[in-house]
C-alpha cells in the first residue's frame, strides 16, 4: 500500500489509530523474552494492613481461594498466577469497587489485574479497562500511589509505549526505593528506549535489595533477560533454569521453563527448546509464549505437519499478529503463497484489534510491510518508531526495511547498531546477523558480509523457514572471500 504522504502511526493495515493517552508507567511486565516477558505466580501472603490498604480481604481457605490468591500475588507482587484465579480475581474486585469507588486499592488491584489478563490472554480489549481502573485509583489516593503507578507502567509495557512506562516506573521507585517490585518494569522500559547502561545499573541496584525466597525467582528472571540482551547466554540460561526449579506454582514454574525453552530456540538447540516448551505447557496450558514456541521449533525441526497444526490451534486459540506473521511465512516457506496469504490478511484485523487496545503495533506493522508490503511505508512508520523509542529491535527492523527499499548504505548504519556490542544491547541474533550480512554483500562488502551470515548460521542454522536458506544461498554465492578483519578490528 502506498502510504508515503501519511503521518506515522498505527497504519492503514491497522485501520483507524487509537488516540495515544499520556498513559503512565504500569506495575510489571517480566520478561516476556523472550518476548516475551516471563512471569508466574507464588503463594504469598498479605499481613493484614497490606490487606486492607490494597483493597482485599482475606482469603477463604480452599482451591478457589488459593487460586484467587496466587492472582493477588500477581497484581500486588508482579509475579503472575495462573489464569482462572486472575477471572477470579477480577469478578471479585469488579464487585468490590461498585461497593465502595473510592477504594484507591481495590482500583489499583482491578487495574493490575486487567493488564495480566490481556497479556496472557492477547485480548488487548482489558487494556483500555485496567487504564481507567488505574487512574480511578490514582485520583483517589494522588501521585503517590505505587501500586497504581506499577500497574500503569505494566500496562505501558504490553501496549509497547516504553516513554510512559519509564515515566511511572521512575516515579514509583523514587517513591519507594526499597520496593524490588518497581525494578523491572524500569528495566524493560530503558531495555526498550535504548538506554541499555541504565538497563544494567537497574539491575545491580535491584540485586542489591534483600529479597525473599518467594520473590527471588522473579528476580532471577528478570537478571537473565537483561544478560541475554548482553550476550551472556549461559549465564541467561543459568538464572532461568534456576528460577524454574524455586517456583512454588505450576503457572510459575512454566513461565521460567518457557522462557529456557526460547533461549535454547535462540542458540538453534532444538531437541532442548521444544522438551522445555513441552513442559511449560504440561504444567500451565495457558502460557503464551510456550504453544507457538513449540510450533516454531516443529517447523524448524521438518516436523511441517505437526508445526502448521500446532500453529493453527495457537492462532485459533487466539489471533495474535506475531504468530500468525510467522505462521504465514511458513506457508510462504512451503511454497502456498494462498494460505500465507490468509494468515496476513487475519493479521491485518488482529493489528486493528490490538490498536484499538492502545497496543503500539508500529515495529510489527514495519517488519510485515518492509517483507510484504510496501518498504517505503515500512521505512516511514520504523524511522518515527525509532525517534519515539530507539531500542535494537527497532534498529533492526528499520536497516531492514531501508534495505528493502534500496537504501544500504543509510540500513548498514542501523544494522550496526544492532549486532554491535558498543551501540546496541550485545543480543547474539541470528536474525539480525543475517540482515547485516545481506546489506553488506549488497554494498560488496563481501568479507564482513561473509562473516556476519556464518554467524547467522552459527548462532542457529533454522533461525527462520523463510530467511535461513537465503542465508546459506547468499554464503554459497559469495564463495571463497578472504574472511580479513575490517581496518578498525586490525587495529
Amino acid at each position: 500500500m502506498d502510504n508515503r504522504g501519511s503521518v506515522p502511526g498505527p497504519s492503514p493495515l491497522a485501520g483507524p489509530p487509537a488516540p495515544r493517552r499520556s498513559r503512565r508507567v504500569l506495575r510489571r511486565l517480566l520478561v516476556a523474552v523472550l518476548a516475551g516477558g516471563v512471569v508466574a505466580g507464588t503463594v504469598l501472603t498479605l499481613l493484614p494492613k497490606e490487606r486492607q490498604e490494597r483493597g482485599v480481604t482475606a482469603p477463604a481457605a480452599g482451591p478457589r481461594a488459593q487460586a484467587r490468591t496466587e492472582a493477588l500475588t500477581t497484581v500486588t507482587y508482579g509475579v503472575p498466577a495462573a489464569l482462572p484465579g486472575l477471572t477470579a480475581l477480577i469478578g471479585r474486585q469488579e464487585a468490590r469497587v461498585r461497593a465502595r469507588p473510592r477504594d484507591a486499592g481495590a482500583w489499583a488491584v482491578l487495574g493490575s489485574a486487567y493488564v495480566e489478563r490481556g497479556r496472557r490472554t492477547g485480548d488487548t480489549a482489558d487494556y483500555p479497562r485496567a487504564e481507567r481502573a488505574l487512574r480511578s485509583s490514582l485520583e483517589a489516593r494522588g501521585s503517590r500511589n505505587t501500586a497504581a503507578l506499577d500497574g500503569l507502567a505494566s500496562l505501558a509495557l504490553a501496549r509497547r509505549d516504553f516513554p510512559a512506562a519509564k515515566q511511572n516506573a521512575e516515579q514509583a521507585v523514587k517513591a519507594e526505593p526499597k520496593r524490588w517490585t518497581a525494578y523491572p518494569p524500569l528495566i524493560d522500559a530503558y531495555t526498550g528506549l535504548g538506554d541499555y547502561e541504565k538497563a544494567r545499573s537497574t539491575l545491580d541496584k535491584l540485586l542489591a535489595l534483600r529479597t525473599g525466597a518467594a520473590d527471588r525467582p522473579a528476580v532471577m528472571a528478570r537478571a537473565a533477560a537483561v544478560y541475554r540482551d548482553r550476550g551472556w547466554r549461559e549465564d541467561a540460561v543459568a538464572q532461568l533454569t534456576d528460577a524454574a526449579a524455586a517456583a512454588r506454582t505450576p503457572a510459575e514454574r512454566a513461565a521460567w521453563l518457557a522462557g529456557v525453552g526460547q533461549l535454547a530456540w535462540e542458540r538453534g538447540d532444538l531437541p532442548d527448546a521444544l522438551r522445555h516448551f513441552e513442559a511449560a505447557l504440561r504444567l500451565d496450558p495457558d502460557q503464551r509464549a510456550a504453544p507457538a514456541g513449540r510450533a516454531r521449533t516443529l517447523a524448524a525441526l521438518g516436523r511441517t505437519d505437526e508445526a502448521l497444526a500446532a500453529y493453527r490451534a495457537v492462532v485459533a486459540k487466539r489471533p495474535d499478529a506475531g504468530e500468525l506473521l510467522e505462521l504465514g511465512e511458513l506457508y510462504e516457506s512451503l511454497g502456498q503463497p494462498g494460505l500465507a496469504e490468509e494468515q496476513y490478511t487475519l493479521l491485518k484485523t488482529a493489528v486493528r484489534q490490538s490498536v484499538a487496545g492502545g497496543v503500539d503495533e508500529e515495529l510489527l506493522i514495519g517488519r510485515y510491510e518492509a517483507d510484504h508490503g510496501d518498504p517505503w511505508e515500512a521505512v516511514e512508520r520504523l524511522r518515527e518508531e525509532w525517534r519515539r523509542q530507539p531500542g535494537i529491535e527497532v534498529a533492526d527492523a528499520l536497516g531492514w526495511a531501508l534495505h528493502r527499499a534500496g537504501e544500504d548504505e543509510e540500513a548498514l548504519t542501523y544494522a550496526s547498531v544492532a549486532t554491535d556490542k558498543a551501540k546496541g544491547g550485545g543480543v547474539r541474533s541470528a536474525l539480525y546477523a543475517f540482515h547485516r550480512g545481506m546489506i553488506e554483500g549488497e554494498l560488496e562488502e563481501y568479507a564482513p558480509a561473509r562473516r556476519h551470515l556464518q554467524e547467522a548460521l552459527r548462532i542457529n542454522p533454522v533461525f527462520s523457514p523463510l530467511w535461513a536458506p537465503d542465508a546459506r544461498d547468499a554464503l554459497n554465492a559469495l564463495g571463497d572471500v578472504p574472511d580479513e578483519p575490517l581496518p578498525g578490528e586490525a587495529a
